[in-house]
């Protein structure tokens, strides 16, 4: 879930480099400089089943928790007695098809085929791109480079259909909103069958390690509430409201004016039918509008899971029309996806971020701390404080990962094949990349300060945590 583009080698490694190995990236390059001429005939079943099993016990790391089942039954054993998971490949086509770059959408790819299968605990197989063997002589690239010919010419690849396919100028208003409806208008009743039961959408918060779900998430809204350091009567701007938790929340507990605004019709709907099930049709307003669109003056901003959608070149516009209807000495929390620092040690060409904004996110695009605060900054918000809670969102992810499993059959009804195994290995990988460190998850509190340079804050964040529940 990178939004960097992969960056460009040049494909023409020799084998007979005067190297003595050759690291990952670079075997990845000759691999993926493989042309495939046309074959007249494909290879062989005995000859796809010893490439197979060739290149498998090459490239993948010999301590490994997890065995590996080829099509006809034969496996490679995990290095553990009792294997806590066993990748399965379905066909004599599946290896050639995920041995593609960029490697990420390759596998994911394969699964939302059918290529392979995951038994077991599908965590401690997710990350498999990270554990390749990281080096290789010579001869084993040689060796590797004529296989992975042979699995090819054995695999016609057919991707599968994307979730949505945009049109328009990427991140233009009209496509803002497709990208959106894409991803949230799935069903309503799909979100509901693993999501808390206030469907928040977001990172939640774990502070003892021994919540529920339900609990987090409430924690995680409580505590977004007291860094804003909400009051009664005041005004509250959500940007990208979702199906209303947070605004419930805050009207409930804090007595704040809300206004929500979503490009989701779906969320819409559902939000507003939990406003008026709540009686706070006089604190909560939901409007279908794009952030831009929004006038008046608030007190306080609220911005949670929303930045991932707006991209790289509106960021400038997205942090101004935050700060153009805020009030002086008012506060945003601006609560985002990040790249994660581990990112910068994985290639592009396993790691890609290709596959998210393809199959799950469309335009969706991931912007390093440093470059959120710069955009912030640019637009005269002071920053006052940056907090990391990504081994949060892991857990949150890999939770809601869980709960998804648990009603397979609905899920399944509901969705369709494809696009439960889509969800299925999104969240997963999202609990594995946060868990790495490929991804973190930022709760960025800035400040407008008034005409004084003033901002209303305390001189220390003990309020937040005073009594403890936090």
């Amino acid at each position: 879930m990178s939004p960097s583009d992969p960056p460009r080698f040049q494909p023409n490694p020799s084998p007979a480099t005067s190297a003595q190995t050759m690291g990952l990236a670079a075997v990845l390059t000759a691999l993926g400089a493989v042309v495939v001429a046309r074959a007249r005939t494909r290879p062989g079943e005995a000859q796809l089943l010893e490439a197979a099993r060739r290149v498998l016990t090459a490239v993948l790391p010999p301590e490994r928790p997890f065995a590996v089942r080829l099509w006809d039954g034969h496996e490679l054993p995990a290095s553990t007695p009792e294997p806590a998971a066993r990748l399965v490949l379905n066909s004599p086509e599946s290896l050639g098809r995920m041995l593609r770059l960029p490697l990420d959408v390759a596998l994911g790819e394969a699964y939302l085929r059918g290529d392979f299968d995951i038994e077991g605990d599908f965590g401690r197989i997710v990350g498999l791109a990270d554990t390749l063997n990281p080096h290789f002589s010579p001869a084993q690239v040689a060796s590797l480079l004529r296989d992975v010919r042979v699995l090819r010419r054995g695999a016609n690849a057919r991707p599968p259909t994307p979730l949505a396919r945009l049109h328009g100028e990427a991140h233009s208003r009209e496509r803002d909103r497709q990208a959106v409806q894409a991803h949230y208008d799935v069903s309503n009743d799909f979100y509901k069958m693993w999501l808390d039961t206030r469907m928040v959408y977001s990172c939640a918060y774990f502070p003892r390690g021994t919540e529920t779900l339900d609990e987090a998430q409430e924690a995680k809204l409580e505590l977004i509430c007291r860094k804003l350091r909400l009051k009664e009567g005041e005004r509250l701007l959500d940007i990208g409201c979702g199906w209303g938790g947070l605004a419930v929340y805050a009207a409930q507990r804090y007595g704040v004016r809300v206004l929500g605004v979503t490009l989701s019709e779906a969320q819409l709907h559902e939000g507003r039918a939990r406003v008026r099930a709540a009686g706070l049709e006089h604190l909560v307003t939901l409007e279908l509008r794009d952030y831009r669109d929004v006038t008046g003056e608030f007190d306080k901003i609220a911005s949670v899971g929303m930045a991932e959608h707006v991209g790289r070149r509106n960021m400038p516009e997205y942090f101004a029309a935050a700060h153009r209807v805020l009030k002086p000495g008012g506060l945003m929390m601006n609560h985002a996806i990040s790249d994660g620092l581990g990112q910068a040690k994985v290639s592009n060409l396993i790691q890609s971020g290709n596959f998210a904004r393809r199959y799950v996110f469309p335009d969706g695009e991931l912007l390093p701390i440093w470059e959120t605060l710069r955009y912030a900054d640019a637009a005269l918000f002071e920053v006052r404080d940056v907090e990391n809670l990504r081994e949060h969102y892991a857990r949150t992810t890999t939770e809601w990962a869980r709960r998804l499993e648990a009603r397979e059959a609905e899920a399944r009804a509901e969705l369709g094949e494809e696009r439960y195994r889509l969800w299925r290995i999104y969240l997963h990988a999202c609990g594995y990349y946060f868990s790495a460190g490929h991804l973190s998850i930022f709760q960025t509190l800035l400040a407008k300060p008034d005409e004084r340079r003033h901002v209303p804050l305390p001189a220390s964040r003990g309020d937040v945590y005073a009594d403890g529940r936090l």
